[in-house]
This record gives C-alpha cells, sequence and structure tokens, in this order.
C-alpha cells in the first residue's frame, strides 16, 4: 500500500491522466506527509480533483498553495483585492480559455503547479479538459521524438485570444481586456519543445497556444509542425474532463499538461480562482535552459 493510499482515498478518473481525491479538506495546516503525498500524487497524475471544498476562500486557497511552493501571481493581470496571487477568472468578463495552452508559458521559470478552485459553477457546461504531454511525447514514433527533442520554440503573451472560440458580444469585451491588461507587458521567452521534468525525470512537450512559431523555421513551416505535435498532445486517450460543481478544486501540474476551459455555457455564470506556484526554467534533453527574449525575468515583477 502507497503512502497516499494509507492518507486517503485515490481513484483515478481516466486511463491516462487524472485522479480524484477524497477524504481530505484542504488547508495551510495539512500535516506534511499528507502535503508530500499530495505532490507525489499530483506529478504521477498529472492532475488531481477534490470536490465539496466549500470551506476554501481565497485565504485558504493562498495558504494551501503555499504548502507546494512559493505562490506567483499572474505577471499582468494584478491579483484579486487582499489577496497576494489569487487570479479572478470570471466569464461573464469575457475570460473565457477556450484553447489549448499551459500556464503562462511566455515566461521562462512558468509556474509549476496550479490550484485552481470554482467558486461558481455553470448549471450546465463549463468543463476543463486536461491532456497529459508526456504520454503524447512517448507516444511519439522516435523518428519523431528525436526530431522534436531538438526543437525550440518561441512563446508570447501576443497571441490570437479571442479567434473564432466566442461569440462577438464576448469577443469584443474578452478582447478589450487582453489588450489592455493581458498583453500590458509584452513577454517573449524561448523554451524547448521537448524538456525533462525536474522531479519525474519524464520528456514532456511544452506547446499550446502561447507558442509563436519554432525557431528556425518560417511561419508556415511552425504551424504544420506545430500541428503534429499538438495533435499527439490531445488525442482523446491522453485527455481526461472534469464536470465542475461550486466548492471544486483541481490541481495539476503545469510542467507535463495542457489544460482548456469549454466554453458552451452561455450567459450562465462561471467564476474559478486560481493560485499558481513558481517554477524553474524547463532544461531541454541537451541540458540547455529556457531563455527569456523579452520582458522581466522573473515574475515577482507582475503587479
Amino acid at each position: 500500500m502507497s503512502v497516499a493510499t494509507e492518507l486517503f482515498d485515490i481513484r483515478p478518473v481516466a486511463g491516462r491522466i487524472g485522479a480524484e481525491i477524497a477524504g481530505v479538506k484542504l488547508s495551510g495546516d495539512l500535516p506534511a506527509e499528507t502535503v508530500a503525498a499530495i505532490r507525489a500524487a499530483i506529478v504521477a497524475h498529472k492532475v488531481v480533483f477534490f470536490r465539496d471544498q466549500t470551506d476554501l476562500d481565497d485565504a485558504r486557497q493562498e495558504a494551501f498553495g503555499k504548502r507546494l511552493g512559493s505562490l506567483v501571481p499572474h505577471p499582468t493581470v494584478p491579483s484579486a483585492a487582499g489577496t497576494e496571487g489569487v487570479l479572478d477568472i470570471d466569464g461573464a468578463r469575457g475570460e473565457r480559455a477556450s484553447s489549448w495552452h499551459t500556464d503562462v508559458t511566455f515566461t521562462p521559470a512558468y509556474p509549476a503547479f496550479s490550484v485552481l478552485r470554482s467558486a461558481v459553477a455553470a448549471e450546465t457546461g463549463g468543463d476543463t479538459l486536461w491532456a497529459n504531454t508526456a504520454a503524447a511525447y512517448a507516444d511519439l514514433p522516435e523518428p519523431l521524438q528525436e526530431f522534436a527533442d531538438r526543437l525550440w520554440a518561441l512563446h508570447s503573451n501576443v497571441y490570437d485570444y479571442v479567434g473564432d472560440r466566442q461569440p462577438q458580444h464576448r469577443a469584443k469585451e474578452g478582447l478589450n481586456r487582453y489588450q489592455t491588461v493581458f498583453t500590458s507587458t509584452v513577454y517573449e521567452t524561448e523554451h524547448p519543445v521537448v524538456h525533462v521534468h525536474p522531479e519525474s525525470g519524464e520528456r514532456s512537450l511544452i506547446l499550446g497556444h502561447f507558442v509563436q512559431r519554432l525557431i528556425g523555421f518560417g511561419t508556415s513551416d511552425s504551424r504544420r509542425l506545430l500541428a503534429i505535435l499538438q495533435d499527439h498532445v490531445v488525442r482523446p486517450e491522453n485527455t481526461v474532463r472534469w464536470r465542475w460543481k461550486t466548492g471544486d478544486v483541481a490541481i495539476w501540474d503545469n510542467r507535463a499538461t495542457q489544460h482548456r476551459a469549454i466554453d458552451d455555457y452561455g450567459d450562465q455564470p462561471r467564476v474559478v480562482r486560481r493560485v499558481t506556484i513558481q517554477g524553474v526554467e524547463p532544461v531541454s534533453v541537451d541540458g540547455r535552459r529556457s531563455v527569456a527574449r523579452s520582458g522581466p525575468t522573473k515574475l515577482e515583477t507582475a503587479a
């Protein structure tokens, strides 16, 4: 019996990613042994889910997050009033991240973990998908693995925020906020397409909607090559889907996943609160670290 199963109940949700943990109330006062077991479960399952965390407010969410590491606020979006690093994400403001991404990869040391709490769940719709980027790499044919191992990509917070994903009235509101807040400082970072996970040792893909292009390739070739790799990430076998209830919490390993919030809930309220935990610069297969090209190099410079 593992340490985790001695401390709480854990049940896989999908075949390659995701597990639900029961018997734990998240707080900053959890025993160190329990926190270590939760962390190990996150690394192993890539994303873990907790139901019925209705006692968790902003302060308690931050207190628990600090047990996983140093909190880091979003580099451009101000934290919720009275908090150190809680990001308030409200679908009514057009904040609907309905495309596949890994959080904040436009910075060099992007977050290691994200802790997301459902403050208001939509009655129908509003699910979130996660994908296992380590399983995606493992599934690549060996010649494609060897090719991907040598690739580097430019990531930026200047990207197609709206595209064709949102109705026009929400698209305009979201785009205005994106232009005035999200891109108030422009960040550009070069990451290896494949990095070695600092805890598990697995090789994992760093892709998602913050990628601008592959280094050394033109726009058209970049788009085609990235699409091949991204298609492996989002294969149904590599994904899990979570149906939110108010009070649910999801914690994911941001170094080995992508996620996508599904924008199918219309005008229903949907509010989530997120804290993120400081990561380190990814390391490529040949030992090189990610490097910033523009913008502050550390997230603690954020508002």
